[in-house]
């Protein structure tokens, strides 16, 4: 990649990579969704050893690529941490409401 000529330059670039990763959020978002389907409970939403698996694999790759493992970390974490936050919801709005008997209108 040739190196940016202008502020403006490095902008629009960023604004490339930008929509990009947008882009590829939503994916990734879509199969959070989809794997909400296949977990049980809070527990298996938080998940805080795949957590811990899929940052450290980010570090790795980020060392590798020339980027900051730290900034990766922060990354990956704030990523993950919203996410669960959706996948919370799914599993509260999908949770089977408990039954309740037939409301007595007759006082006693």
């Amino acid at each position: 990649m040739p190196d940016p000529l202008s502020l403006e330059d490095v902008r629009a670039r960023i604004d490339d990579i930008d929509a990009d990763l947008v882009r590829l959020l939503a994916d990734r978002q879509s199969l959070v969704r989809a794997a909400a389907e296949f977990k049980t409970d809070e527990q298996a939403v938080r998940a805080p050893a795949r957590v811990a698996q899929v940052i450290a694999k980010a570090r790795e790759r980020a060392a590798t690529a020339g980027l900051d493992p730290a900034v990766a970390e922060s990354v990956w974490q704030a990523m993950i941490d919203a996410f669960i936050e959706l996948e919370m919801a799914e599993h509260a709005a999908h949770r089977p409401r408990p039954a309740t008997g037939p409301v007595s209108r007759h006082r006693g």
